[in-house]
């Protein structure tokens, strides 16, 4: 793997008594697909929303490509180059797919206003090349209300890409899908994370895309990290068994 796009050092965050997260480190490369895994409550979400600006850690530094971003707002943190899908699609129905993507390439450009007069012509040819990369381009007129679930969140990604980021954070990105459409879905991701060197970290329940598609796999436990490394190790872990994967896995 190449440099580190992320660098995550001694994150803690806290509410009231309890410890979401505590003492978690690691970094993710250009290129690289790590995951986030763990039981619910483990602390995925929260250690999450410290990477990109939703909230602010009690300790430790978040660096990308070299620079803390800790205290930045989430939109702050997008402009210098950070990606994100969410577990539930966050598209607007009424709008087509290409004008979905077009309304992320605005906002990456600072043109929001603009957004007054509808679309039109601006933006397009990079709206439908992102729609190409995703393998939407045949879907670029329909409304995103009348979309299949796994096509919205091809749209999704996407968008995600419009600002060109160095890091992609995927929570939960084949929540709702067939299992067929979770690994193809991954498998477009990875193809593009390598082939534009994205740094990928993404969360995710189903253990087979997780250990079919990760680079490299980490475990949070009750805000702390027990294991990390190589699918297979981590898939041999006593402790990340213990907890998560059970006996059967």
């Amino acid at each position: 793997m190449s440099e580190a796009v992320l660098q995550v050092d001694g994150l803690h965050k806290a509410f009231g008594g309890v410890q979401a997260v505590e003492d978690v480190s690691f970094a993710v490369s250009a290129g690289e697909l790590l995951a986030l895994i763990g039981p619910n409550g483990a602390g995925k979400s929260t250690c999450f929303n410290m990477l990109n600006g939703q909230l602010t850690p009690d300790s430790g530094v978040v660096y990308l490509g070299g620079r803390n971003i800790v205290g930045l707002s989430p939109r702050a943190v997008w402009r210098l180059g950070v990606g994100r899908t969410f577990q539930i699609t966050a598209t607007f129905s009424s709008l087509s797919v290409r004008e979905n993507v077009q309304m992320a390439l605005y906002s990456h450009a600072g043109r929001l206003w603009s957004m007054l007069s509808r679309f039109g012509l601006a933006l397009q040819g990079e709206a439908d090349a992102l729609l190409e990369q995703v393998g939407m381009i045949d879907q670029a007129d329909r409304a995103c209300g009348v979309l299949a679930y796994g096509d919205l969140k091809r749209v999704e990604l996407a968008m995600a890409l419009a600002n060109q980021p160095r890091l992609l954070l995927m929570d939960e990105p084949t929540a709702g899908m067939a299992p067929r459409e979770r690994v193809a879905l991954m498998e477009l991701t990875a193809r593009l994370a390598r082939a534009q060197s994205i740094a990928v970290l993404f969360t995710e329940h189903d253990m087979d895309v997780v250990f079919s598609q990760a680079d490299r796999i980490i475990v949070l436990d009750r805000g702390r990290l027990i294991a990390g490394g190589l699918p297979a190790e981590v898939r041999a872990n006593p402790a990340v068994q213990a907890v998560y994967l059970g006996g059967g896995h």
